[in-house]
């Protein structure tokens, strides 16, 4: 499999990101191996919140998060997705099939890094990838928060936004990373940003990955990810462990996903699900804050069994 690496320089100075990176290597499904990168911040006998992102942003969206779940006393693992962030970046759009993420995920947050009793919160792809981990390992989990995010088996008809995106992302000649999260977004971004979510992409041959991911979301009953999503949601019906919604106000995509997750998933009865004001579909940068705060009353109010 070819794999490209972005320079480190390129992530030099970013704005309220000093994370120091670590990396894991997993088998790449063809051959060979493939870094991860990923953050781990907060103290190591903390409770572990893992925070997944999506398409086309990397793990530079959660840095208004963090220092709030830091300083509530949790451990804070946030990965990037291989394709995205300081993880490698198979060339070929080939390379990435929904099946081969939810792997590459499961080598490297369980099989590596051992994660267990973990909060999963989640958003856009990272609830493709991130509810797909949970149904098929559900003793690794302790909670779920999900952000403006689903799972879906291609037997509902996906928001006309969606496949305005999805045709957008398969057919324009450009595709300009930062400024398709600033779209994203109810207050837009500082040149600064945009800069950081462009940062892993020096060039479009870096965004084989942020292209081929629209183009994977299950939009049909046959689509190769339909049955184990399916499969997935029998386990998520079943779940009695904590299960919060927290979907932003002004998400055109995702608007409306969260009653779905309060009806069908048991652990989400009785919950103080929350709709947050003021947040677009990266509700981690207009919202960031309050959502952290969601999730960290979340931890101390459900304490492990």
């Amino acid at each position: 499999m070819d794999t490209l690496r972005t320079p480190d320089e390129r992530f030099a100075d970013l704005p309220g990101f000093p994370y120091e990176p670590r990396y894991v290597e997993v088998d790449d499904g063809d051959g060979g191996r493939l870094r991860v990168a990923y953050v781990d911040e907060g103290p190591a006998d903390g409770e572990t919140v893992l925070l997944l992102h999506g398409e086309p942003s990397w793990s530079f969206l959660y840095r208004r998060m963090i220092p709030v779940l830091v300083e509530a006393g949790l451990r804070v693992v946030a990965p990037d997705l291989v394709g995205f962030g300081r993880s490698d970046k198979p060339v070929e759009r080939s390379a990435y099939t929904y099946a081969r993420h939810v792997g590459w995920m499961r080598q490297a947050l369980l099989d590596e890094l051992d994660l267990r009793d973990a909060t999963l919160v989640c958003q856009d792809w990272g609830g493709l990838i991130g509810l797909r981990l949970v149904a098929e390992n559900p003793d690794r989990f302790a909670r779920v928060v999900v952000a403006n995010t689903g799972l879906p088996t291609g037997d509902q008809r996906m928001s006309e936004a969606f496949l305005a995106w999805q045709r957008f992302s398969q057919e324009s000649p450009e595709f300009h990373i930062g400024r398709i999260v600033g779209n994203g977004t109810v207050g837009g971004l500082a040149p600064e940003v945009l800069a950081a979510y462009d940062a892993p992409f020096p060039d479009d041959r870096y965004t084989a990955g942020a292209r081929q991911f629209p183009a994977l979301v299950p939009t049909s009953p046959d689509d190769p990810a339909a049955a184990a999503n399916r499969a997935a949601w029998e386990v998520l019906m079943s779940w009695e462990k904590p299960f919060l919604t927290a979907f932003s106000d002004g998400d055109p995509i995702t608007g409306g996903g969260d009653r779905v997750f309060q009806k069908l998933v048991p652990g989400a009865r009785g919950m103080a699900h929350t709709t947050l004001p003021g947040g677009g579909h990266f509700l981690q940068e207009d919202v960031g804050p309050e959502l952290a705060r969601v999730v960290a009353d979340l931890v101390a109010a459900t304490p492990r069994t």
